[in-house]
């Protein structure tokens, strides 16, 4: 970025919208996993305009598909005519939210997808209670920010709903951090009892957790912590949405949603980033009788419009086709096996997690076990000067994340990997 598109950046923008680095990049082109800036440079991009960028940069079948939809001379219409792309891609989304009898809803981004959700459930409810999970992160509405477990990202104390929080699968740190998996478990399902019967009036209208927490840091529970819960919100009729929004479409490699790891399936299910690919795109998928419980009339004017939607079924049809959902399990498993390898057991790494192409590096002071965001971002830093872009996270800043596209190959991870051992190893002995 140049000194006076900076300037030009502080005069008209707000302070409180972050930019990355020290000296901010401009990116002006890329091409498959990489990037380049105003500069000239080139960067492997491990994050991915987080998350969202799932395939790449220019990739042919989604240029093509947006290009077909451009030359009808309809970008727009309102959903109230019928939208040939947007029925194909939710009948695409529903038949895979493994969700009987689903329905869809388009919104423009996550934030608007969990407002949604959290508008369908208490309606269906009939409450204004929810529960959620801390650490979380849910977007930057009214709603979705009252469910946010992050102090960070709360930029207002005023809240529409009732929230009840719950213990975060944090394996770091808290109360819960010292105990074995099944422990961790059985503790948390007593402390979900304990705050229904303490904190709530009983007739809660949802759970709303990510499987992933992903500004969080990309902290989670146990595979079967999810199960385990439901269990309970049956006994009360509790819905359960699963923010899906940086998890879904088979970024951990092991399932195409990230609540398939816990044996259960949600009521609604949230989803964005990546099924757009860098297009607007959205939404919140459910069972038709809690979908529906929606009184008046709703629509988004923008949400599933025909350029969007035609981008949304090239990059699912490419997705499948593809299988990038082994490949995140793959080429995942480099970078977390070769991350544990090389600086897994330095004293200033808490914590090598994640799943699949979703993964985090907590950074804290030897000895003290205390974040160290300021490490954190000289990693991050130095990264950026070894070619190699990636994100920052976690409660205390102190995780720097990693969400590179699912097209990620072995050899640009290895590449990647490098980078990151370098940055890590360098910034460490400056610490010590």
């Amino acid at each position: 970025m140049t000194d006076d598109l900076l300037a030009r950046h502080r005069a008209v923008l707000p302070p409180w919208m972050p930019l990355y680095y020290a000296e901010p990049i401009e990116l002006v082109s890329g091409s498959g996993r990489r990037v380049t800036d105003a500069q000239g440079r080139s960067y492997l991009d491990f994050f991915g305009g987080v998350l969202t960028n799932m395939l790449g940069y220019d990739i042919p079948e989604i240029r093509e598909a947006v290009e077909r939809q451009l030359a009808t001379g309809i970008v727009h219409t309102s959903t109230l005519y019928l939208i040939r792309q947007q029925v194909e891609l939710a009948e695409k989304i529903a038949e895979r939210s493994g969700i009987p009898d689903a329905r869809v809803f388009f919104t423009n981004s996550g934030t608007e997808a969990n407002e949604a959700a959290l508008l369908v459930a208490t309606n269906h409810r009939r409450s204004h209670q929810v529960l959620a999970v801390r650490n979380s992160y849910h977007g930057r509405s009214y709603a979705a920010m009252g469910v946010t477990g992050n102090r960070t990202w709360s930029a207002s104390a005023l809240n529409p709903l009732q929230v009840a929080w719950l213990h975060s699968g944090d394996r770091v740190r808290g109360l819960l951090a010292r105990l074995s998996a099944d422990e961790q478990v059985d503790a948390a399902v007593e402390d979900l009892r304990e705050v229904l019967a303490t904190q709530t009036s009983g007739d809660v209208a949802a759970l709303i957790a990510e499987p992933i927490q992903g500004v969080g840091g990309f902290v989670h529970p146990p595979d079967g912590l999810f199960a385990a819960w439901k269990k309970v919100l049956d006994e009360h009729g509790i819905l359960f949405i699963a923010d899906e929004v940086q998890t879904g479409w088979g970024r951990t490699g092991e399932h195409f949603w990230g609540y398939q790891a816990h044996g259960v399936t949600p009521d609604l299910l949230t989803f964005a980033k990546g099924i757009g690919n860098g297009f607007a795109l959205a939404g919140v998928v459910g069972r038709a009788e809690v979908l529906q419980a929606v009184p008046g009339i709703s629509f988004s004017t923008f949400g599933g419009n025909p350029i969007s939607t035609a981008a949304g079924n090239a990059v699912l049809d490419y997705l499948v086709a593809h299988d990038l959902q082994a490949n995140a399990a793959r080429v995942g498993a480099i970078l977390a096996d070769g991350l544990r390898s090389a600086v897994g057991g330095l004293d200033c790494v808490a914590e090598v997690r994640g799943k699949g192409l979703m993964l985090g590096v907590e950074f804290v002071r030897p000895g003290s076990g205390e974040p160290d965001p300021a490490l954190t971002n000289r990693v991050f830093e130095a990264c950026r000067d070894g070619g190699l872009l990636t994100g920052k996270g976690g409660l205390y800043g102190n995780v720097l994340r990693m969400g590179p596209p699912l097209t990620l190959t072995e050899d640009e991870a290895r590449e990647g990997l490098a980078i990151l051992v370098d940055a890590i190893r360098s910034s460490a002995e400056v610490t010590a």
